[in-house]
């Protein structure tokens, strides 16, 4: 047969279901390419992926006998104002393509040493602001060894919602560490879950930087100290920025609390990275705060209302 595929996103960052669709066509002995409207002529299948909601649908005419679409992207529906996940209009591989060793050709340049996958899915905090808990359930479970996806590369990408919160993760944190290869974690690691048993292995892990969240004022008790705890055991904020922080704003927290959690990753020398929940509707201060953090300049200005003058 002829499969044509389409990244919808197109933001060349490569997209781990048609890499998996395009293995297995390509096993059955089926020809695989990206599809071009006016270049690929007919196919018997088309396969569009499309994770982020925002991104606008693909508007070409496509000539094939059938056309599967798939991905978050194409779940998430706008209701009331709120992004809500439809499990029913996503479509999970088959097990025999979703356990399937990627096909990195597709992205050549992206993957050259990379390695990308999941361990791990699911995440048990079921938060009103992620759709990861009605996707993949709300327990974080392992669906991979590191050897499905990964074959000797420099780099790992591990997209992972929550490991720390699987009851396998100490084997899976150790099979990263064996792995000698520098590891991203892009989801970040959930430091609520931070103990002194999983840090010794996390230590021992070539992380090319590390992410954690504070995103919920109410877990302050708990998320604050244990940043303290990764600072005195690793080291990691000798570096600045080498430790990053996700900070959701505009969700349900105060612009006073917003600046705290700015200013306490600032005191662990950890670079703070401020969300905005709701881009479209937000008030401009929450802009000037991205632009305050995400720049060099965050840390010559000490404080807010310094930067803002």
């Amino acid at each position: 047969m002829k499969i044509g595929l389409i990244d919808v996103d197109g933001h060349n960052y490569p997209n781990l279901p048609l890499m998996k669709i395009s293995a297995w066509h390509k096993s059955q002995g089926d020809h695989v390419e990206w599809y071009e409207p006016l270049l690929s002529g007919h196919c018997d299948k088309v396969y569009m992926s499309k994770v982020f909601s925002f991104t606008p649908d693909y508007e070409y005419f496509i000539d094939a006998d059938e056309v599967i679409k798939g991905g978050t992207g194409y779940a998430i529906q706008l209701i009331d104002g709120h992004e809500v996940y439809q499990k029913e209009k996503d479509k999970p591989l088959p097990e025999e393509v979703e356990h399937i060793y990627p096909d990195y050709s597709l992205y050549p340049e992206e993957t050259k040493d990379t390695a990308y996958g999941f361990l791990t899915r699911g995440c048990p905090r079921g938060c009103g602001f992620c759709h990861v808990a009605n996707k993949e359930g709300k327990c974080s479970y392992k669906v991979a060894d590191l050897s499905e996806f990964w074959r000797g590369q420099k780099h790992i990408v591990l997209c992972d919602p929550n490991i720390l919160a699987c009851p396998d993760h100490l084997e899976l944190l150790q099979q990263l560490a064996d792995s000698g290869a520098k590891v991203n974690f892009n989801q970040g690691i959930d430091v609520r879950l931070v103990t002194d048993r999983n840090l010794e292995i996390l230590k021992n892990i070539k992380l090319e930087g590390i992410h954690f969240a504070f995103d919920r004022w109410q877990d302050k008790d708990i998320v604050e100290p244990r940043l303290r705890m990764f600072k005195e055991k690793t080291g990691y904020d000798r570096n600045k920025g080498r430790v990053m922080v996700y900070i959701l704003m505009n969700y349900d927290t105060t612009i006073e609390q917003d600046i705290y959690r700015i200013q306490l990753c600032r005191e662990l020398n950890f670079s703070p990275y401020p969300m905005i929940y709701d881009k479209e509707h937000c008030d401009p201060i929450y802009r000037k705060i991205q632009r305050w953090c995400n720049n060099f300049i965050f840390w010559k200005t000490p404080t807010f209302e310094e930067y803002r003058r």
